[in-house]
């Protein structure tokens, strides 16, 4: 793990738990904000660690996962530039609930749990606009949980491949021919299926020229089509 040169705002502009800070409070908080950077296949940190720290992705890919208690490993969420992860570190010290751990070289901005508490006691108003951003957030997990429960397995998985695409894009990928890496077992656990039913409708995409297939990776060559599946 390296360190580089500690971040300026421009990252933290992209988070949206922290979209209703100006600028003036997005410069303290990069104030006790240290960059790292993380090889691929890197765990930083496990399920049940002390919760201390925060991280925003600057660049590369990692993911949350958790144990289930028969072995299997179930896949939470995929992260890349701009997205936050272990934020509730910023308000208390619980254990993490889920592992992250890198898929390719990472690049992030650490904020540590007992600076930004002691920036929150500073600044209060900093405190009140991330109680308002995270409001919103949960509003909106809220929203998106009771719209996948009406969506097909079909619909839903077209909907992580959709959401997948876009990151890659805001990376700079294409408009067609759009590669993402993913393997069918994280599709399956990201849309809340199982790994068979989403594998066969993978297979309808290919079949339909919409999507092919490689070991742990995916080329969506038509996204316009793709978001046709999500309803």
């Amino acid at each position: 793990m390296e360190t580089r040169d500690r971040p300026d705002t421009s990252l933290l502009t992209q988070v949206p738990v922290f979209e209703a800070l100006g600028p003036r409070e997005l410069a303290r908080v990069a104030s006790v904000s240290v960059p790292r950077v993380f090889g691929a296949g890197h765990v930083i940190f496990r399920e049940g660690d002390a919760s201390d720290t925060c991280y925003v992705v600057r660049s590369g890919h990692a993911r949350a996962v958790r144990k289930h208690g028969d072995g299997r490993t179930l896949t939470l969420a995929h992260f890349g530039p701009g997205d936050i992860f272990g934020e509730l570190a910023m308000f208390d010290d619980e254990r993490r609930s889920a592992t992250v751990e890198t898929l390719d070289e990472l690049e992030a901005v650490a904020i540590l749990g007992p600076d930004m508490r002691r920036l929150l006691r500073e600044h209060s108003d900093i405190a009140v606009k991330l109680v308002i951003a995270l409001g919103r957030r949960l509003r909106d997990a809220n929203a998106r949980i009771s719209r996948q429960s009406f969506q097909s397995v079909q619909s839903r998985v077209a909907g992580v491949l959709v959401q997948l695409v876009i990151q890659a894009q805001s990376e700079g990928a294409d408009d067609e021919d759009v590669l993402v890496t993913v393997t069918q077992a994280d599709i399956a656990q990201l849309a809340g299926s199982s790994r068979e039913s989403a594998s066969r409708f993978l297979a309808v995409l290919e079949r339909a020229g919409v999507i092919s297939q490689g070991r742990g990776r995916i080329t969506v060559h038509d996204p316009d089509a793709l978001k046709r599946y999500v309803f």
